[in-house]
């Protein structure tokens, strides 16, 4: 985020181009406008490596202050990484502070939502896993087994077999 927002100008909300959030935010700061660009931490997986990432909370969206009166709030629409500045009608959506408030109320000391992935299920709760070898088979929730994983009972040949999965590739059924 930039520097402290002048008291006349309020919050909006830019659409940007697919994974062109930071691209948006340095040009718009370049012209002079405050940006915000919540972020948290992200699990990616990929080719059997499993890392963490800085992603955006809110995809292909960034929070931009503008002064309406002072700041020539157009040039948003033209701005590099920018799809559009989200309206209604002709005029700009405001978003109320109390929203990007919120946000930063949530945020660590280095600026970073935390988001609780942790799954709510309670033992016995029916679950349906979404991926991998046993995708869209149904089971029953067992417990955590660390910060990432969850074991589950799944109807296997006739019998419940316990079964260790990552959180992420579970949903209520």
């Amino acid at each position: 985020m930039s520097a402290p927002t002048p008291t006349a100008a309020r919050w909006y909300i830019v659409q940007t181009q697919p994974n062109a959030e930071r691209k948006a935010v340095a040009h718009l700061e370049r012209q002079g406008f405050a940006t915000y660009l919540p972020r948290y931490r992200k699990r990616r997986r990929h080719a059997r490596r499993t890392e963490i990432v800085l992603a955006p909370l809110f995809p292909r969206y960034v929070f931009v202050s503008v002064d309406m009166e002072a700041q020539r709030w157009r040039s948003i629409q033209s701005t590099l990484g920018v799809s559009h500045l989200v309206c209604n009608g002709d005029v700009p959506a405001m978003v109320p502070p109390s929203v990007i408030e919120a946000l930063h109320g949530r945020e660590s000391n280095d600026g970073i939502i935390d988001v609780d992935i942790q799954p709510h299920f309670e033992r016995g709760d029916r679950i349906r896993v979404t991926s991998g070898a046993f995708g869209d088979c149904f089971g029953l929730f067992e417990c955590m087994t660390d910060g990432e994983r969850i074991a589950i009972l799944l109807d296997l040949l006739g019998r419940q077999v316990r079964v260790v999965l990552d959180a992420e590739d579970v949903v209520a059924a």
